[in-house]
């Protein structure tokens, strides 16, 4: 692809072609700054990367709106385009340069489909597939091999599920869902009555919903509850190896990242941000736009757009504050004990 196709498709808001179209160079590949190469197209996202400009031997590059990354891009030679958010625009590159593979649809015959499952239109289901009885699929969708799918599951229109994948009885997935490898949606929750001989088994006779847009990462558990449903909000998206116990209710355009855990009654609000291995404590409530850093176990409710940090979270000036002073205990204590000597 020339660079000048690149800028047709992208529409960036200034690029080098307008005032240098002899930089215009064949780009066959895109890659991180770190690894860029001739002939490739990679990005800079901001001042911390700003210095690979100067090194870098990609031919093109993404920058942000930056006259001074720009200038000294074009005094190397290295054609550019320029975005309020790079990163981005980095991201619309990559869908012109990569697509995923899509099997074709078919349905491949060692498949197992009760005879009642109701499928529509250019369907691509794998290699020993079961669905059980009284499944409904949308249009578009694509099933890889070994998924099984248990009974009165609905699934919508054009989402994906991976090789290996377990969605069990009647959950309810949405439409543009992508549900990774190893995942299994609508599981038992884990619920059991404490009673003198140990523990009574309640039965889970709730299920899942996953709303559009949803993307569930491998080997992640959504647990159905007892009663009621566990709720996945439109567009959020959840990590490798994330947890969410029985009636957890999570808003839109929330992101979870690797190894989150949230116990039973979790509720998000909407674009809320849990870094890697958050613990949330059982009934805990997490208002709209709030973070938690790696790490974090919430105990408690956190408010609207509050971050916290630490275990048990606090507030994350708070965190930083005593993190500045835990470094110093050692010092402290020799402080403290010569004092008492010297009372003493």
């Amino acid at each position: 692809m020339k660079f000048s196709d690149l800028i047709s498709q992208l529409s960036p808001q200034s690029h080098s072609f307008s005032t240098h179209p002899e930089l215009n160079p064949d780009l066959y590949s895109i890659t991180g700054i770190d690894q860029a190469q001739i002939n490739t197209l990679s990005y800079v996202e901001g001042e911390k990367f700003g210095k690979m400009v100067t090194v870098t031997t990609a031919s093109a590059l993404i920058l942000p709106l930056d006259t001074s990354l720009q200038t000294l891009a074009t005094e190397r030679g290295i054609a550019w385009l320029s975005s309020s958010y790079p990163r981005l625009t980095f991201a619309q590159a990559i869908n012109l340069f990569y697509q995923p593979f899509q099997p074709e649809s078919k349905i491949h015959p060692t498949a197992v489909i009760a005879d009642d499952v109701k499928l529509g239109k250019n369907i691509s289901i794998g290699a020993h597939v079961v669905i059980e009885k009284g499944v409904t699929i949308a249009n578009d969708v694509c099933i890889f091999p070994n998924v099984v799918i248990y009974p009165h599951v609905t699934i919508g229109d054009r989402t994906i599920i991976h090789g290996n994948a377990t969605i069990e009885e009647r959950s309810q997935i949405g439409a543009n869902c992508v549900i990774h490898s190893g995942a299994v949606i609508g599981g038992e929750g884990f619920g059991f009555v404490p009673i003198p001989e140990g523990w009574y088994k309640m039965p889970q006779s709730g299920y899942v919903v996953l709303e559009d847009g949803v993307e569930i990462g491998c080997n992640s558990t959504i647990d159905r509850p007892a009663v009621g449903i566990t709720r996945i909000g439109k567009n959020t998206k959840l990590d490798n190896l994330v947890h969410v116990g029985h009636n957890g209710d999570i808003g839109e355009n929330c992101a979870l990242a690797a190894q989150v855990g949230l116990a039973g009654g979790v509720k998000l609000g909407n674009r809320v941000i849990l870094a890697g291995q958050v613990g949330v404590a059982n009934q805990v409530q997490i208002e709209d736009n709030a973070i938690a850093s790696a790490q974090s176990g919430i105990h408690h409710d956190v408010k609207t757009g509050e971050t916290v940090s630490g275990s048990p979270a606090v507030n994350n000036k708070l965190y930083l504050k005593v993190s500045a002073i835990y470094k110093k205990l050692p010092e402290i204590y020799k402080i403290v004990k010569d004092l008492q000597k010297n009372k003493g």
